[in-house]
């Protein structure tokens, strides 16, 4: 997740601590959280005056992360959790420790709920960035468990020649289904119920028949 244009401020300053305070006043970031980079330095006549240093003030890494983090942080201690919130390389919100498997939830819901939450209070209404949450790599090892029920559930509407119905899933996980057969020619999927029941349908396809009117993720 790139630094946005408005993350980078250029100030004219008489001392660099005096940069990362207001730049992490102005943020509403801890000032060890803010890089500053000195680009020009202007001395009066005799240093009677002092020095002014022009410098270019920007966060360690894209403010929407840190303010998560910052925000996850007093969460977890408010609840009591060990678990300990990381930006990661990839741009996202890694949560471990002792008490991870809490913050996870069955199937994952109670991290989707926390990511909800967190993305609400972090982001401003001009920000288009979302921060996604994982913990030790769950999401991946979700995403790889949803493909291969996908794949199953493919195979056994073609065998039986009928839809199959799976278990109800949060939109991330309908929307991992979706994609994982999209370009299979003999099946297709739809999602049907409403929330908190909505599911994937795999209906298998004939050949030569035109496809089912889709009904969103």
């Amino acid at each position: 997740m790139p630094l946005n244009d408005n993350e980078v401020l250029v100030l004219d300053v008489p001392a660099v601590e005096e940069a990362r305070k207001t730049a992490a006043a102005q943020w509403g970031l801890d000032p060890k959280e803010v890089v500053v980079k000195v680009i020009e330095e202007e001395k009066s006549f005799f240093g009677l005056l002092g020095r002014k240093l022009r410098v270019e003030v920007r966060p360690m890494a894209p403010l929407v992360l840190l303010r998560g983090r910052n925000l996850l942080e007093k969460m977890l201690v408010m609840m009591d959790l060990s678990v300990i919130p990381e930006i990661t390389e990839e741009g996202r919100l890694n949560l471990s420790g002792q008490d991870a498997g809490i913050i996870i939830g069955k199937y994952g819901e109670t991290l989707k709920s926390l990511e909800f939450i967190v993305n609400l209070m972090a982001r401003n209404v001009d920000e288009g960035e979302k921060i996604h949450l994982d913990s030790d790599g769950y999401r991946q090892r979700r995403e790889l468990s949803l493909q291969r029920v996908a794949l199953a559930a493919a195979r056994k509407a073609v065998r039986k020649g009928k839809p199959t119905y799976l278990e109800p899933m949060t939109s991330w996980e309908r929307r991992i289904i979706h994609m994982t057969l999209k370009e299979q020619l003999d099946v297709e999927t739809r999602s049907v119920g409403e929330t908190p029941s909505r599911k994937v349908v795999v209906w298998p396809v004939r050949p030569g028949s035109s496809p089912r009117p889709s009904r969103g993720r």
